[in-house]
């Protein structure tokens, strides 16, 4: 992956398909790889995809201090100013949720069309991540055994009956060893995560929005995505039944489509 400099650090970044730009901004833990194929082949018949690693992963700007969602708002925008695009169509998922909401807010001209996947806009009716959850992660990911950190991030972030898909869990798990993600690195995107807050600023969003949230979301649940398509004006909400946090792993030829209809229904 080429790496480019955005101002304040250098993402590492991936263009692929022909059409329309569509930039990916991933959520926590998550790295470039996490897509996964099938739901970028669906996206590259008709848009040019660009994803990238966070700052502190891959090849990407190490991470010394702690950051907001505001700050990767700002390396998105700085990877659309290094890429030479004016603007582009911008799907966010968990934290990638979040600075995506701080870009549309921020330079509204730059986001031709939103979607908002499995994500949280804090304040009033929003909830984080549940203790249980957490504690059953962070205890996996400290254990020193990295086969039961992978298989405890898989559970909680997939529906029960898609994490006992042996392929998919397979295909999870090799991409997770390809490109790790330091634990220094994790803590400051909880911390961003935690401090993250536009639900009072969400009304004054102009930009055409999809809301997508799975009812099997352990990370975030469902009340997260209707809250946050609740304070958007005119955003459309889909709700995916059965589906965990990943619902673009779980179906990702109906999470292309409706990237794709809402891409065009405001092209």
């Amino acid at each position: 992956m080429p790496v480019v400099s955005t101002g304040e650090v250098e993402l590492s970044y991936e263009r692929s398909g022909s059409g329309r730009p569509l930039l990916l901004i991933m959520g926590a833990t998550g790295t470039a790889l996490s897509w996964g194929e099938p739901f970028l082949d669906a996206l590259r018949q008709d848009f040019e995809t660009i994803v990238y690693d966070n700052r502190g992963i891959g090849k990407s700007s190490r991470v010394e201090e702690p950051f907001t969602t505001a700050q990767l708002a700002q390396d998105a925008a700085g990877l659309l100013d290094a890429l030479e695009l004016d603007s582009a169509h911008v799907l966010g998922i968990s934290m990638g949720g979040m600075a995506a909401q701080e870009l549309a807010l921020a330079q509204p001209e730059r986001v031709r069309t939103l979607t908002l996947g499995c994500t949280y806009c804090g304040g009033e009716g929003s909830s984080l991540t549940s203790l249980e959850v957490v504690q059953r992660m962070a205890e996996a990911r400290t254990s020193g055994d990295r086969e039961r950190a992978i298989r405890a991030s898989w559970e909680a972030n997939v529906s029960a009956g898609f994490a006992a898909d042996v392929d998919a869990y397979a295909a999870f798990h090799t991409r997770s060893l390809a490109r790790r993600v330091a634990i220094p690195v994790i803590v400051a995107q909880v911390q961003a995560i935690a401090a993250h807050d536009t639900y009072a600023r969400l009304p004054g969003l102009t930009t055409p929005t999809l809301v997508v949230h799975g009812t099997d979301d352990e990370i975030f649940a469902e009340s997260n995505g209707r809250l946050v398509a609740a304070r958007i004006p005119d955003a459309r909400l889909e709700i995916l039944d059965r589906v965990g946090h990943l619902f673009f792993l779980e179906a990702p030829q109906r999470s292309a489509e409706l990237v794709r209809e809402h891409a065009a229904v405001h092209a």
